[in-house]
């Protein structure tokens, strides 16, 4: 119990205790074998059997639900697809308004699903801010991509720019040079949705057998060490662990996230700093980084992790003193007053990147396969979009689910796009990330010349387009 504890700040705030479910010690036939239990694998057998009641669904688990990224990430609950720019962009400007909108109301479905059921996540939608602070490329940025996101046909109900006074009302950051706002975010605390979902399963008819990993899995039967599941339908629901079951591994590549959370804040500091509405933010680099204020009032912070060699799982996420220095700096330069805060924990998770930054919703007829993944970082939102539309695939169903750009139906898994072998994948990821960071501490720098500025960006760019 106290291990499970130490996997993030969200699993050591749960008050219930963390008790491992009975192992699948014996043979099972089912209608729908889900692997993983995780937000994908509980949100596509809670709307399975919301809709199809007699269907025979299990769900098994390598350790317990909550322990791969359902329960380490940085609770933003986005109403917003990684990619989905790229995946609508030869949609008539008809459908690409409906499918926006579908994406935009991800957090409104999950909220009605939570006063069903009665889970407490510690939910409130007050919106993101995406800051331009630190550095004046990030305003430029920042605003051309607004612009590109009205050419797209958003507007300013989905996002509008706040000028330094209006964000100041919301956030106030050091050196804040504007932000873009949208309403479409909501934060949560991810534990106890994960926890709480794996009860409502239960409570609709669906067994959850947690240590039972899937040694083996082929078409029609997943393997246990005690026992066989045979299945009409498998769901390999396990995203950033997509390498432990072959030949997934080739379609989402596993890269870490790393995050660091402060002791408590007195009220006095959170008057300077905001976010009184629950509202997620972050700031204009490519460090990706994220952040929130907590029910009990912490900060917790988080930015883009790495890759390993091989596509090598991270077991250890006890953090090491730089990767807990790097996000302190990067935290302490937006709220100063934070620099010497008390970080009390640091933690870190595996998630699922797809080749292209495509998240994809397959459905193999053929072999009876389901699957939903590479969400690239923005899976609290995206799984539940995943488990609606794996539900709809399996059921047979035609609607604004299934009719979307990055469903794949009827097609077998090889139609995903492949990511390269290694060294590859690792001598390109290392070199776009270290483009990142020398951009990052080239525009940090006040002094430095315009022409290293120009050329730090211009190759930042280059090695993004690259990546995509």
């Amino acid at each position: 119990m106290q291990a499970w504890r130490t996997i993030s700040l969200w699993m050591d705030q749960l008050e219930e205790p963390l008790c491992v479910r009975p192992a699948l010690d014996q043979d099972l036939e089912v209608d729908v074998c889900i692997i993983g239990a995780g937000y994908t694998g509980l949100w596509t057998a809670y709307y399975l059997k919301r809709q199809a009641p007699q269907l025979n669904v299990a769900v098994i688990d390598a350790n317990i639900a909550g322990y791969g990224a359902s329960g380490r990430n940085g609770g933003w609950l986005m109403g917003n697809l990684l990619g989905e720019d790229r995946m609508l962009a030869t949609l008539s400007p008809q459908q690409r308004r409906a499918s926006t909108d579908l994406l935009h109301d991800i957090p409104n479905e999950v909220h009605s699903v939570l006063q069903r059921e009665g889970i407490d996540c510690d939910y409130r939608k007050g919106g993101v801010l995406y800051c331009a602070a630190r550095y004046p490329e990030q305003e430029r940025s920042l605003r051309a991509y607004l612009d590109d996101l009205y050419r797209q046909g958003m507007n300013e109900d989905d996002y509008r720019w706040l000028g330094p006074e209006a964000l100041n009302g919301q956030l106030r950051v050091s050196n804040a040079y504007g932000a873009i706002f949208s309403p479409h975010v909501a934060t949560l605390q991810p534990a106890k949705l994960v926890r709480g979902l794996a009860r409502a399963v239960e409570r609709l008819g669906v067994p959850i057998y947690e240590n039972t990993p899937a040694i083996d899995w082929r078409t029609g039967e997943v393997r246990t060490p005690q026992a066989t599941i045979r299945s009409q339908w498998i769901v390999p629901a396990v995203e950033g662990y997509a390498a432990s079951l072959p030949p997934l591994g080739r379609h989402q590549l596993p890269v870490q996230s790393l995050l660091v959370a402060t002791e408590p804040l007195p009220e006095s500091t959170w008057a300077q700093i905001g976010l009184d509405q629950g509202q997620a933010f972050s700031e204009g680099s490519r460090q990706v980084t994220y952040g929130q204020r907590t029910a009990d009032n912490r900060l917790v912070f988080g930015a883009r992790g790495g890759y390993r060699f091989g596509g090598r799982l991270r077991e250890d996420f006890s953090l090491t003193d730089s990767e807990i220095a790097l996000r302190r700096y990067l935290f302490g330069d937006l709220f100063p007053q934070l620099k010497d805060v008390r970080i009390t924990h640091s933690w870190g998770g595996n998630l699922g990147m797809a080749r292209r930054f495509h998240p994809h919703m397959l459905c193999d007829r053929q072999r009876g396969i389901a699957l939903s993944g590479g969400y690239g970082g923005e899976g609290v939102g995206a799984t539940n979009l995943g488990g609606r539309t794996l539900a709809a695939l399996i059921l047979g169903q035609h609607n604004a689910l299934t009719a979307q750009p990055w469903v794949y139906d009827n097609r077998p898994l090889s139609s995903l796009a492949s990511w390269p072998p290694e060294p590859c994948r690792w001598l390109g990821y290392n070199a776009i990330i270290r483009s990142f960071v020398h951009e990052d501490q080239t525009l940090a720098q006040p002094g430095s010349a315009p022409w290293r500025r120009r050329l730090a960006s211009t190759l930042a760019d280059f090695m993004e387009g690259f990546m995509r």
